[in-house]
């Protein structure tokens, strides 16, 4: 099967009470299977964190800003973290990507098992500014309903966001994406109450990927009988900016003790003199010899 190009949909109600995102992300969720090796429920997880980090990167202000949304919980899975740009463009991390609990008795993926109890962070890079940096209690580890609760109570803003992934028999991604909707300053209480009553519609979202609906007809059912206009819709992707340069600054950051220490501690080990860091986004390796980690 061909693999769709992952897509954010943007636009906004006519009245101004709500915007709403649609993301289809199954090409950034395989790129992330590829780079990660996950096993489905981390697939699931990640997955999801990754579709949702992407369509907070397009609301951000100005174009060097970044968000990082992170779980620290107690489940197998570890540490999620998900990065995404201005763009769209994200990256994600899994501590554990091989962390599989029995499925639920529904026959469904247990994402919350997986994370467990913990906190959800979130930290906006606003260029040159300091970084602005929030944190809620972990609600159910099932991702959606914990970002929409972090938005709701860290921010005030009442958001409808439902995400999902669907995995394949050979653990690749079938189909994923997600729908967000936040509402505006002073909305109209008719139109709170439509996108209230649309939101039972989105419990099952990677479904309608899953049957081929594109974003803008997935927004539709979102806004049903809601005035709107659509605006754009941006090609995104799983990227990472990794670069031997990155890796030697934060290896050198490390003080010379210390890089002397871990080459004596490679020797002990009988391997070679050099350090090799690898990057925990996209896996990409990088090696140092001595002679340039001595200079």
């Amino acid at each position: 099967m061909e693999k769709k190009t992952s897509t954010i949909l943007r636009g906004m109600t006519k009245d101004g009470s709500a915007r709403i995102l649609v993301i289809n992300s199954r090409e950034i969720v395989n790129a992330m299977i590829d780079k990660h090796r996950t096993t489905p429920t981390a697939t699931a997880a990640l997955g999801r964190l990754v579709s949702a980090a992407s369509m907070i990167g397009t609301m951000l202000p100005e174009k060097d800003d970044r968000v990082t949304v992170s779980f620290s919980g107690d489940g197998p899975i570890g540490k999620l973290i998900a990065v995404a740009d201005y763009y769209g463009n994200v990256k994600g991390y899994v501590e554990n990507p091989l962390a599989n609990p029995p499925k639920k008795p529904n026959g469904k993926l247990d994402v919350g098992a997986a994370v467990g109890a913990g906190m959800l962070s979130f930290i906006r890079d606003m260029g040159g500014k300091e970084p602005q940096m929030g944190m809620t209690e972990i609600v159910s580890g099932e991702i959606a309903e914990d970002i929409a609760a972090y938005f709701a109570k860290s921010e005030q803003v009442p958001t409808v966001l439902s995400l999902g992934v669907l995995v394949d028999r050979d653990y690749s991604c079938l189909a994923a994406g997600g729908v967000l909707i936040q509402l505006m300053p002073f909305p109209d209480d008719a139109t709170v109450d439509l996108i209230e009553r649309n939101a039972a519609d989105l419990s099952n979202i990677s479904r309608y990927f899953e049957k081929g609906l594109t974003n803008e007809e997935i927004a539709e059912i979102a806004l049903r009988d809601v005035p709107y206009d659509l605006f754009d819709e941006l090609e995104v992707e799983y990227k990472c900016d990794c670069s031997r340069e990155r890796m030697n600054k934060k290896i050198k950051s490390l003080g010379k003790s210390e890089i002397l220490k871990m080459l004596d501690e490679q020797v002990a080990e009988g391997k070679p003199r050099e350090l090799t860091a690898v990057c925990r986004f996209c896996n990409s390796e990088y090696t140092f010899s001595e002679e340039e980690l001595t200079k």
